[in-house]
């Protein structure tokens, strides 16, 4: 009979992020296919009461936490101790947690304590015949593996955006509080502020619901036989402002600046998505002077609907890789959509 534990930690605010939602939605989907599972959750922060109560209709049968003002920033020593405390506690076999930066960092240390094993950026969870399977992808996104393993305790850090949220009533329930005694070598690393740009200076958005594209025709010679970069950098920051969307590139415009070629000076290798970036996941995609081939496009396969302007009807996005593709100029074409967004 497997234990599972989904485990979370509350945000500043004291609640919980998206992505904990997410991975307590997987839980209680594979506590209902595994025969005689039982669900526990776990939460880590300064008060997690109020988190607690958010998701008290989950079907947990118990409700663990670690709470206290040593464990409301992101420490590796104080918040591996507080997993393992859990973990522990709650005899898990499964234990959840999303691949938020704190559970990326101190999970795999606290396998090692536990003798169990972990598996990463998790985007599928079955079971049949009362085996757990899960699915990740390698190379790229160009091949899934589905994996199982017969190691207890067995770790899974989920990806966000792949599984539903949970959803339900707010409750109430009895927390189980865990003592975890911290020593002053546990304490050594010390928070003393952030620093964060500000929203319209932040190009990249992970919860955004569009993902803007902007390729390398943006800084090409437009149909006057000019540059017009000063008006590209305006429409598109001016679509990111309206939308609070995210900013993502193909690799030719990020790496124009070693070849010489002007670009975009809010475009850095962050930015970048396909093979040599990233594979974001957003609702929509909306991709800009790209031609869609297969280097950058690789990094669209998990947006759910994807869009396209270009000025070539035969371009790699009119092959079956965009949804709707705009036969058009994205400078005119943007130039009129952040007029109707700002009107």
């Amino acid at each position: 009979m497997e234990k599972i534990l989904c485990i979370a930690h509350t945000q500043p605010d004291g609640n919980l992020p998206s992505v904990a939602l997410e991975a307590l939605g997987a839980a209680v989907r594979l506590v209902q296919q595994l025969d005689g599972a039982t669900l526990s959750v776990g939460l880590i922060g300064q008060n997690v009461k109020p988190a607690a109560e958010s998701v008290a209709t989950c079907g947990a049968t118990r409700f663990l936490s670690v709470a206290g003002a040593e464990f409301e920033v992101s420490r590796y020593a104080s918040d591996a101790a507080a997993v393992e405390a859990i973990a522990r506690s709650a005899e898990a076999t499964i234990v959840i947690a999303p691949a938020t930066l704190r559970f990326s960092r101190s999970l795999p240390g606290v396998v090692q304590r536990l003798k169990g094993r972990i598996e990463t950026h998790v985007t599928g969870m079955d079971a049949a015949d009362g085996k757990l399977s899960i699915q990740r992808w390698y190379y790229r996104q160009r091949m899934m593996a589905t994996l199982t393993r017969m190691q207890r305790p067995w770790f899974l850090l989920l990806d966000g955006g792949v599984f539903p949220a949970w959803q339900g009533e707010p409750g109430t329930t009895t927390l189980e509080n865990l003592a975890v005694e911290l020593g002053e070598n546990l304490l050594r690393t010390k928070v003393i502020g952030i620093q964060a740009p500000s929203t319209n200076a932040r190009t990249i958005r992970p919860n955004a619901d569009v993902l803007f594209v902007a390729g390398a025709g943006w800084t090409k010679k437009q149909a006057d036989g000019e540059l017009h970069l000063n008006e590209a950098g305006e429409r598109i920051l001016g679509f990111l402002a309206n939308c609070n969307s995210s900013l993502g590139s193909s690799k030719s415009l990020v790496d124009q600046s070693v070849e010489g070629v002007p670009v975009l000076p809010f475009m850095s290798h962050l930015n970048q998505v396909g093979q040599t970036g990233s594979t974001p996941r957003h609702p929509k995609g909306l991709a800009t002077c790209c031609h869609g081939e297969e280097p950058h496009a690789v990094g669209w396969r998990f947006i759910n609907e994807r869009r396209a302007i270009n000025t070539d009807a035969s371009c790699g996005w009119a092959q079956g890789k965009a949804d709707v593709l705009y036969v058009a100029d994205a400078f005119q074409v943007m130039a009129k959509v952040n007029e109707l967004l700002a009107g």
